[in-house]
């Protein structure tokens, strides 16, 4: 519908053009919420055993993305994003030790100060980049009577069996009936015959069936009691009782790094199908990975940066640190279904056009405005949203972003022309788009206090105008000396009609 001359982006209208590829089809599908404007989603979480590492940044930051574009778009969403501070072992098979417990003991401290430090340390990371707290955070230790259970309903429909105090998913009951490998797309008898035998495998009836719930053994620290003995729930059962806990039987979007697609998605959907007898999600999305100067990045090679690292630039592989807004900005730059490789050269790149899209949003709500606009604004808009639309295409919408930024400066250099009407859609939109939707803040208003941002606005007005008199005695040299120390410093210095400005780069 039309409003103000404009089309009306937000709401019932634009939701029905929204697309999102689904991993389960392969396909993008236009999206449909099970409850009209409103949202389930569900994203795996951190296992608190280590510090957060780029590529889960790079998921959470994906997803923040996405929630706040179906909040921009006027959808209530119920946001779950957990954390696994129990039962992830070292071995995808069920073996090996729980990664916090290993730590714990490493570090000579309880299991829960490792959860607790850890998961502080990834709250933080995710406030610096401006990532919006999720509506529900659960924990894995918080929910072992719903595991408990879950395994016992699966349990009493045959699709389980007891081995020595520890319980298993039946793989190849459940595939009579159901098609374990749908979202992988794996055929069931090639990974049969690409299984192989592992130490204490002995207890499954086949290599494919995966822990519901874990027989404690003596060294054991995090144990809880069940039916079947002092153990802790599997890691694939703990996000079907926290998303069906608080999302329901079924709900709309379930995300996580593709490396989780398998096993871990797969045995989330075998667990709840059996559950429920219901396909617990409608929307599957997996993020891509990300490399470091084009090679996986791994701590076995040094060639690692975790976030911090990026932020002081104290790390070999790049050659200085980034502020956390430029770094989001970089990954908003790539398809959250892209491989994303992180350097110097682009992260420097990501810089400037950080720079150069702030620096053109900051200038739209005084720009001089005239009788008509020689740009279609209203076109401009849609291309905005149509970029969004079309599975969140964040570059998309960015390199659109430019083009308006162009025209912005255009019209600020007297050399375009922009209507009232326009200018103030144009701010709104943008504003809504970048701050909102992408989650960018100027490296300003988000690095420093208030007390550090008035300090630093009446250093540089005592600073232009000392470049103000170098100007009016034809003080050449020094006035370009200021400039370009300013600009050494991270600080541009404009010179328009109207005056000087400045701005951070």
């Amino acid at each position: 519908m039309e409003k103000d001359g404009f089309f009306y982006v937000k709401g019932e209208v634009m939701s029905k053009d929204l697309k999102i590829y689904n991993s389960l089809s392969g396909e993008k599908e236009t999206f449909a919420s099970i409850v009209p404007n409103q949202v389930g989603m569900y994203v795996c979480g951190p296992t608190v055993y280590s510090d957060v590492h780029l590529g889960n940044c790079r998921t959470f930051i994906s997803f923040d993305m996405i929630y706040r574009y179906l909040l921009h778009l006027d959808y209530k969403v119920r946001y779950i994003r957990n954390i696994t501070d129990a039962g992830h072992l070292e071995n995808d098979a069920d073996e090996g030790e729980d990664k916090i417990s290993k730590k714990a003991r490493l570090e000579e401290l309880e299991p829960m100060e490792i959860v607790q430090k850890y998961a502080t340390g990834f709250h933080d990371v995710m406030r610096l980049f401006n990532a919006l707290p999720p509506s529900i955070e659960p924990t894995a230790t918080g929910h072992i009577i719903e595991q408990i259970e879950i395994t016992k309903s699966i349990l009493e429909k045959g699709l389980a069996y007891e081995s020595n105090g520890s319980v298993y998913f039946d793989v190849m009951k459940y595939d009579e009936t159901s098609n374990y490998g749908e979202l992988s797309k794996r055929k069931i008898e090639d990974l049969i015959s690409g299984s192989r035998a592992l130490d204490g495998q002995q207890e499954k009836r086949n290599p494919l069936d995966f822990a519901l719930w874990k027989k404690a053994s003596p060294s054991h620290i995090m144990r809880w009691p069940s039916p079947w003995s002092d153990g802790f729930p599997g890691w694939h059962l703990e996000c079907t009782a926290m998303s069906h806990k608080y999302l329901g039987d079924e709900f709309d979007i379930h995300g996580g790094g593709m490396d989780l697609k398998f096993p871990h998605h797969e045995c989330e959907i075998a667990q709840a199908t059996a559950y429920t007898g219901k396909k617990p999600v409608n929307y599957w999305m997996h993020t891509n990975m990300l490399t470091l100067n084009g090679k996986k990045m791994s701590k076995s090679t040094g060639n690692n940066l975790l976030p911090y690292e990026l932020f002081s630039g104290e790390n070999q592989n790049i050659e200085k640190g980034y502020h956390p807004m430029v770094a989001r900005f970089f990954m908003m730059q790539a398809h959250y279904r892209s491989e994303l490789d992180f350097s110097s050269d682009a992260l420097n790149a990501s810089e400037k056009g950080f720079a150069k899209l702030m620096s053109g949003l900051g200038l739209v709500p005084s720009l001089k405005v005239s009788s008509e606009s020689s740009e279609n604004v209203k076109q401009m808009i849609e291309g905005f949203y149509a970029a969004m639309n079309d599975d969140f295409n964040t570059p998309i919408l960015i390199a659109r972003l430019f083009d308006a930024v162009t025209y912005i400066n255009k019209v600020n250099d007297q050399k375009a022309e922009i209507s009232a009407v326009d200018r103030d859609e144009l701010a709104k939109v943008m504003q809504e788009l970048v701050s909102d939707v992408l989650g960018l803040q100027p490296i300003l208003a988000s690095g420093l206090s208030d007390d550090a941002k008035n300090t630093l606005d009446a250093t540089m007005d005592i600073i232009l105008e000392l470049r103000k008199n170098a100007r009016a005695a034809k003080d050449w040299g020094t006035s370009d000396l200021i400039r370009d120390k300013l600009k050494e410093a991270g600080i541009v210095v404009k010179d328009e009609r109207e005056g000087t400005s400045w701005s951070l780069q």
